[in-house]
């Protein structure tokens, strides 16, 4: 009896041990692997999955304002987490349209609370896609202010002041690329 017990035992451990992939003279391969485990979910490299929202947009030449502002307000490793999150991504020509020096004074440091505040008003904490949006309803943002949505010729609008241009599915949610920028009732 304690042979059949034993056995199995013995197998097991011999088992754990060869999984162990330690050997002399990787402890530099071994470092190296737990200082990639410690970096954040936007540093890593991954050409064959279906981007995050963040990697659409920095893939986009029409996003690079809205890329540069993620940075500068420190969201850009929040939106790579697996969400699921919708991001109504402002083009740079939206960008373009608000009054001259708004983006250059917000990329200061002094008004960063008040660029996490804009870029959160962009956000929701669900996956919408397009066919979800209905005349009238509204969404609560991440930055706890809503938008309306209105349907006008087929169209999606959001506050009547940003018309969403086109979408694309992410592996984290839904990117809504937009014609304008959107600004909250408190930044207003």
């Amino acid at each position: 009896m304690k042979k059949l017990f034993l056995t199995p035992l013995i197998c097991g451990l011999l088992g754990i041990m060869s999984c162990n992939n330690s050997q002399p003279g990787t402890a530099e391969t071994t470092t190296t692997t737990k200082e990639a485990t410690v970096s954040s979910q936007a540093s890593v490299q991954d050409d064959v999955s279906m981007k995050d929202v963040v990697k659409i947009a920095v893939g986009s030449k029409d996003h690079s304002t809205l890329v540069a502002a993620l940075k500068q307000a420190e969201l850009v490793d929040v939106l790579a987490n697996p969400g699921p999150f919708t991001v109504f991504a402002p083009t740079n020509a939206a960008f373009d349209k608000l009054p001259a020096g708004t983006v250059d004074g917000l990329m200061k440091d002094d008004k960063k609370a008040d660029l996490q505040n804009i870029l959160q008003y962009h956000v929701t904490t669900s996956s919408l896609k397009a066919d979800f949006f209905k005349d009238g309803m509204t969404i609560g943002m991440v930055n706890g202010d809503k938008v309306t949505v209105t349907i006008k010729d087929g169209k999606v609008w959001l506050n009547n002041s940003a018309m969403i241009v086109a979408s694309v599915q992410a592996s984290n949610g839904m990117v809504h690329i937009i014609d304008g920028v959107l600004l909250s009732p408190a930044s207003k």
